[in-house]
């Protein structure tokens, strides 16, 4: 396993919209195995995406148990994921491993439904809230080339300059 370089805004591939993986392979187990090793060796990081790494297919990794316990999914990979249904807007603090400078304030569903597949190809289902429900979302919108800064509910004064954090060993 490898720790990938994570493009940082403003470079222009992580714009670029992503393409549905294919196949479903032993280089596809390598590559979530990397990017799953590269969300967790940065600070606080609970997801992923493959365009964050320049690689752009649609594949999102969410992790919440460093945030919430053992009160979520889990590691959840989500391949080709679509967002089936959603409801309830709320607005919420957000980072991103892309953005390491700042953090913003966006609105997003409270309760969601998403469909992916998994590194088998099988497909998985998960119906998830609050902030795991944020954190797929907001993993989802980099498929599309969109980063939390695109969904600010203001820049002028939902825009913060990101604490320094300290990776503790």
């Amino acid at each position: 396993m490898a720790v990938l370089s994570i493009l940082t805004y403003p470079d222009a591939r992580l714009q670029r919209k992503a393409e549905p993986v294919q196949a479903f392979d032993d280089a596809l187990q390598k590559f979530v195995s990397d990017l799953t090793e590269t969300m967790y060796a940065g600070p606080g990081g609970v997801g992923i995406a493959a365009p964050q790494v320049d690689h752009p297919q649609r594949i999102v990794i969410v992790d919440m148990r460093p945030k919430l316990g053992e009160d979520c999914h889990g590691l959840m990979v989500l391949i080709n994921p679509e967002l089936l249904a959603w409801e309830g807007m709320v607005v919420g603090r957000e980072g991103c491993m892309s953005v390491p400078d700042f953090t913003g304030n966006v609105i997003r569903a409270e309760r969601i439904q998403v469909q992916a597949q998994d590194v088998f190809g099988r497909e998985r289902s998960y119906e998830c809230e609050g902030f795991e429900a944020r954190a797929v979302q907001h993993e989802m919108d980099h498929l599309d080339g969109f980063l939390f800064l695109d969904r600010l509910v203001s820049r002028k004064t939902d825009l913060f300059r990101r604490k320094n954090y300290q990776k503790s060993r």
